[in-house]
């Protein structure tokens, strides 16, 4: 798969590039992919949630009744989980939701999101984004000129944290800026247009053609 390359203008420099078939061309597998982006969500929850259980409230633990003989029901004390005030039954614990995920398992997820991008024509390849200073409007200027200010996620990735780029995407809705190291199958499955740098796609390529 060839793509043209487009500079910060939005306009075709002539020049083609062809996408690895290693990173690009595979078949997508669904279930590694739904699998890597439940582990990203997991991973995300806090797992504070927490209520009080009957021996964690206040109030007293005398007994409210005789055990039988007043044709009602048994209780202990007002800390029970039925009365208004008492512990909960069942309630949250902290936890965590994490759980474990092999390296190639999530590998194979990245590269099948990658794969899915390329075979639904939504990887852009533009030259190398630098900016001498951090300014929102000079990015903005760069997603109009190449068509992508409009209302569409879109995820770009250069080959190195470049923080005036990172500073000036910031504020933009739906604008997210990551490296090939930091990309994850969620971000990729949840962007309409991934627009990579010259320098991004090198490094995305050296990433997944010698990382096992």
């Amino acid at each position: 798969m060839e793509l043209s390359v487009f500079n910060i203008k939005g306009e075709d420099t002539g020049r083609k590039v062809t996408l690895s078939d290693a990173i690009f061309g595979l078949e997508p597998n669904e279930h590694v992919m739904y699998l890597d982006v439940k582990q990203y969500l997991a991973n995300q929850r806090q797992g504070t949630h927490k209520s009080k259980q009957r021996n964690e409230v206040h109030g007293t633990t005398k007994k409210l009744k005789k055990q039988k003989g007043t044709g009602g029901a048994r209780a202990g004390s007002m800390k029970s989980g039925v009365f208004v005030g008492g512990g909960r039954i069942f309630g949250p614990e902290p936890r965590d939701y994490g759980f474990k995920l092999n390296k190639k398992t999530k590998r194979l997820a990245r590269l099948s999101a990658l794969s899915t991008l390329a075979k639904d024509g939504k990887v852009a390849l533009v030259e190398n984004i630098s900016l001498s200073a951090p300014k929102t409007k000079d990015f903005l200027s760069i997603l109009a000129g190449l068509k992508l200010n409009n209302g569409k996620k879109t995820l770009l990735v250069t080959g190195e944290v470049d923080k005036n780029v990172v500073l000036s995407a910031r504020n933009i809705q739906k604008v997210k800026v990551s490296t090939p190291i930091a990309l994850n199958t969620h971000d990729l499955l949840n962007t309409d247009t991934l627009l990579l740098s010259e320098a991004g796609l090198t490094a995305l390529e050296q990433l997944y053609t010698t990382a096992e």
